[in-house]
């Protein structure tokens, strides 16, 4: 399952939401590493899963899509789906015990505490990039990375403040990135949500256009 959300939490209470279970994806719980995949499957797989998001802001009561607003909701809009921003990522993992702990800035005034798992090597259209992933501080079994990142499409075609990527946790170095599956935190449609920004490390050089993108009416 996909924890959408599960790294945000509302203003108004102060409290992590419950995780948001409406998203099923390929691999669930611990996997040996990424699974080999045909272009339609993973089309079609990506398709679903993103109906299935539209679905629950549509109509679930985690949606953070204002109750006035869920009626009128006509889905979210994506890049077309481009197998080029799916690529296999070597995690180099930071063992030491505890992790280093660094705080991330938030859409408001507030910081959010995180630990840093390691840092993911992989290559986009012949460029070798990094990106940090992340865990809640204080986490002890990780069963999912949480991999904030900006990118030159941020405060254009995407919302300056980033896009997320979570992976399940394999139990190999190896990991599957598909940046057709970024997505926009919480706080972009509803501003009760606080949302952690992503680090000058993980902020990219290159274009990522791929998964989530805004719509005309959404904020920059």
């Amino acid at each position: 399952m996909l924890g959408l959300g599960a790294v945000e939490w509302r203003v108004r209470t102060v409290t992590i939401p419950v995780l948001l279970a409406a998203f099923v994806i390929a691999h669930g719980g611990c996997t040996s590493g990424p699974q080999p995949m045909d272009d339609t499957s993973h089309d079609q797989d990506t398709l679903t899963w993103r109906a299935s998001k539209d679905a629950m802001f549509r109509s679930e009561t985690d949606s953070p899509i204002p109750a006035a607003d869920r009626a009128g909701f006509r889905g979210l809009p994506y890049y077309p789906i481009d197998s080029a921003y799916q690529m296999p990522a070597v995690l180099n993992e930071n063992r030491e015990a505890p992790r280093l702990v660094i705080e991330l800035p938030t859409s408001s005034t507030e910081m959010r505490r995180m630990q840093r798992v390691g840092t993911l090597s992989f290559s986009l259209k012949g460029t070798p990039l990094t990106l940090t992933a992340f865990a809640d501080e204080g986490t002890r079994t990780i069963t999912r990375l949480f991999v904030p990142f900006g990118d030159l499409t941020s405060g254009t075609e995407t919302y300056g403040g980033g896009r997320y990527l979570e992976l399940e946790r394999t139990s190999t170095t190896l990991y599957d990135l598909d940046f057709n599956r970024a997505y926009h935190p919480f706080c972009v449609f509803n501003v009760s949500y606080v949302c952690p920004v992503p680090p000058p490390e993980n902020r990219l050089t290159v274009a990522i256009q791929a998964g989530e993108r805004l719509s005309a009416s959404l904020p920059r």
